[in-house]
């Protein structure tokens, strides 16, 4: 099965620093898990105002992962660690056990650059790890084109410079294909793809649909997925949650 969520369908939400467009409704009186997708609970496009950010706050049992995509955010956590990810960067935290953290736009108001980030969160295949941060930059990898598993708790996976997630089922491959040209992303029971940037066309099992920046698929049994960048000199963005299982299963 092969649903599109348009951009202009997007769960919008603001305030007067923040703007966030969530292809699964984040803020509010929403159930998170009720509106899940195979594991992914959250997946959020989040554009954060110069000197902005989040104070800190708590979580616990849950993978986040945060793809800068313009401009660098900066995190500070309750496990020590402080450290600021530049655009191309992938931002990994396990809550575990329980994370205190903050999160905010490194430009100050004067510097007037605004932050945009894609905000994923994942439920962990089993409850009660310790919780940790990593950080691990993906630029140079993409340049070729091809797809890139940046994350992952995969076997498979494992030792392949990949942030490692503490979800078996669940992996997050990004790519930046070159204009015109076809890329493949791996067939799962589960699957989501988030155009980031620019445009392209997605083939799967026959059907062909053309994406814009902001459009999202969820794919249920699905076959190859087959992404071809718009020949207009540009190069889309894309990342795809390919997954084995729903997040009710993954501590099974």
């Amino acid at each position: 099965m092969i649903t599109v969520i348009s951009s202009a369908d997007r769960h919008h939400w603001a305030n007067e620093w923040l703007t966030s467009r969530q292809s699964f409704p984040a803020t509010g009186n929403y159930d998170l898990f009720g509106n899940a997708h195979g594991v992914l609970v959250v997946h959020n496009d989040d554009v954060v105002d110069p000197g902005e950010g989040l104070d800190a706050h708590h979580h616990e049992n849950m993978e986040i992962l945060t793809w800068v995509l313009d401009g660098a955010v900066t995190h500070r956590d309750s496990v020590g660690n402080i450290t600021t990810l530049q655009a191309g960067t992938l931002g990994a935290m396990s809550a575990g056990t329980g994370i205190t953290h903050g999160e905010a736009n490194a430009s100050t108001r004067a510097e007037r650059r605004p932050l945009r980030v894609v905000q994923m969160w994942v439920a962990p295949h089993t409850d009660g790890l310790p919780p940790r941060q990593s950080e691990h930059r993906f630029d140079d990898a993409l340049d070729a084109g091809q797809p890139v598993v940046v994350a992952s708790g995969r076997p498979e996976h494992e030792g392949s410079g990949a942030a490692p997630i503490a979800n078996r089922f669940a992996a997050l491959h990004i790519a930046r294909p070159l204009a015109g040209t076809t890329i493949a992303l791996p067939a799962a029971p589960f699957g989501h793809l988030y155009v980031a940037r620019g445009s392209a066309t997605v083939d799967v099992d026959g059907e062909h649909h053309a994406l814009r920046e902001g459009d999202a698929v969820r794919l249920t049994d699905s076959g190859d997925v087959q992404v071809t960048a718009a020949d207009d000199g540009t190069r889309p963005e894309i990342l795809y949650w390919e997954m084995h299982a729903s997040f009710d299963l993954v501590g099974s």
